[in-house]
């Protein structure tokens, strides 16, 4: 299990990743799946809204929060939303190239501020949040256990924390990664959550609300093969995310057989 000076190490290679995208072959055709086909069934049948919506739902009234908005890059969907509406709002990344274009959009919000930073390092003082969101970051971390310890400490009483985050829990899902990581440039900072990720999140947070997106769905790709209209396959495809989006919030069965989750925490 890494330690926290050799995840910094790490993070020095991420961020430079990051500013200048350096992927092999197998890592942009991996990138060219998730951002291409992936997505794109995820907007179809409505994953990425009600995502996002059930997001700002689970933010509540930001007017008296201070915001972390964790690994944000130069700004996610929701960034300016968090921004805009917070008490205070702090985000951070480790690019710094990110990190200045985020600024750029910050200017004219006196109570936001970007800052380039690894919030495992002593260089972030920042504490006190009342809400951190975390959109595809906590996966990034290979140690669990130095990783929730920070967020504990960096969190104020009755703080709230919300993840997004890739799982490694169904069988066929397990079966691609494992092919493909040998390959993976981005390999050092991917753990895609397993069943034990799950697990420890849940003993050191009261865990709300949780749910899985892509599961039976994620087979509606299969469905474009049938000679049916077009209305009639996203039609499929949403009756089966409905299905993962309802069950998978009171089933794991059905939550690990998702590829990935979103999660509504609160500190004990």
């Amino acid at each position: 299990m890494k330690t926290t000076q050799e995840i910094l190490e790490t993070n020095k290679k991420q961020a430079e990743f990051y500013n200048h995208f350096k992927q092999n072959y197998f890592t942009k055709l991996w990138a060219k799946f998730r951002n291409g086909i992936l997505n794109k069934t995820r907007k179809n049948i409505g994953v990425i809204d009600q995502t996002y919506d059930l997001h700002k739902v689970w933010f509540g009234d930001l007017s008296q929060k201070k915001v972390l908005d964790l690994g944000c890059f130069s700004g996610n969907t929701l960034s300016l939303y968090l921004a805009q509406n917070a008490k205070e709002y702090v985000g951070i990344d480790l690019s710094d190239i990110a990190i200045a274009k985020l600024n750029e959009r910050l200017k004219d919000l006196p109570t936001a501020k970007a800052l380039a930073v690894d919030f495992l390092s002593n260089d972030f003082a920042e504490r006190n949040f009342d809400l951190i969101y975390a959109y595809g970051v906590l996966h990034h971390f290979p140690n669990m256990e130095i990783l929730l310890k920070r967020l504990d400490e960096i969190m104020a009483p009755n703080a709230t924390l919300i993840s997004y985050d890739p799982l490694q829990t169904s069988f066929p899902v397990k079966i691609v990664r494992a092919l493909y990581r040998p390959f993976q440039s981005d390999a050092d900072w991917e753990w895609p959550f397993t069943k034990n990720t799950v697990r420890q999140i849940r003993n050191s947070f009261n865990v709300s609300e949780t749910r899985g997106i892509l599961g039976k769905s994620k087979w509606v790709f299969l469905v474009n093969f049938l000679p049916i209209s077009e209305d009639k396959k996203i039609k499929i495809g949403q009756k089966w995310h409905n299905s993962d989006w309802e069950k998978s919030a009171i089933s794991d069965k059905v939550l690990f057989s998702c590829m990935h989750l979103t999660m509504f925490m609160k500190k004990k």
